[in-house]
């Protein structure tokens, strides 16, 4: 075997390891904050109040009730895992930045759940789950601001190559010269006004 055929098989592989590895991101991001966004809707805590001769009351307190940016930064970072498959180069890549600062500081809120005694009854499956996702969400943000660049944008498939030979000619004149009348004017002759 030649060389070419290594070479035609790494070229290959890169446009769909680019694919591949931009779907992962963007799933990281959305299940890790969507996961994050959900637990912090939870009850964390569950505190009793007395009411003197009354029956105490029962105060449940969910993890937005606790920590009242938490659920904001969560749906912030859902959006921003979306928004990865609608950037490209530079801008994804700063995205993907935002991102994992923005599940690092919800899944500093799940860990502070975790910690935090602020009542009789303590959930602390809903901060660990919050805490998970915030780092899944993180690490699908750093794989978007490290490798993001050069992943393929949306819909990079459709867009026109340009042709390096100079602009298409019929009957001697250029398409853009003659205008759209004459290429349909060759194309109902059954000629191709693209060909020189």
């Amino acid at each position: 075997m030649n060389g070419t055929g290594a070479t035609a098989t790494t070229t290959a592989d890169g446009p769909s390891t680019g694919r591949r590895e931009l779907t992962y991101a963007v799933l990281l991001c959305l299940a890790g904050a969507g996961l994050a966004a959900w637990a912090a809707t939870r009850t964390w805590s569950v505190e009793v109040l007395a009411r003197g001769t009354l029956p105490p009351s029962r105060q449940e307190r969910s993890g937005a009730d606790l920590l009242p940016w938490l659920s904001a930064l969560a749906l912030v970072a859902l959006a921003g895992g979306g928004a990865v498959l609608a950037t490209r180069g530079r801008v994804r890549r700063l995205l993907g930045g935002l991102v994992a600062l923005l599940g690092l500081a919800v899944a500093a809120g799940g860990g502070y759940g975790l910690v935090a005694t602020g009542g009789v009854e303590v959930h602390r499956q809903w901060p660990a789950l919050c805490l998970l996702g915030g780092l899944v969400a993180a690490g699908g943000g750093l794989l978007t601001a490290r490798r993001g660049a050069a992943w393929p944008a949306m819909g990079a498939r459709y867009e026109r190559t340009v042709r390096s030979a100079g602009p298409a000619r019929s009957g001697g004149r250029s398409i853009a010269e003659g205008g759209n009348r004459e290429a349909w004017d060759a194309l109902d002759r059954g000629e191709d006004p693209t060909v020189s």
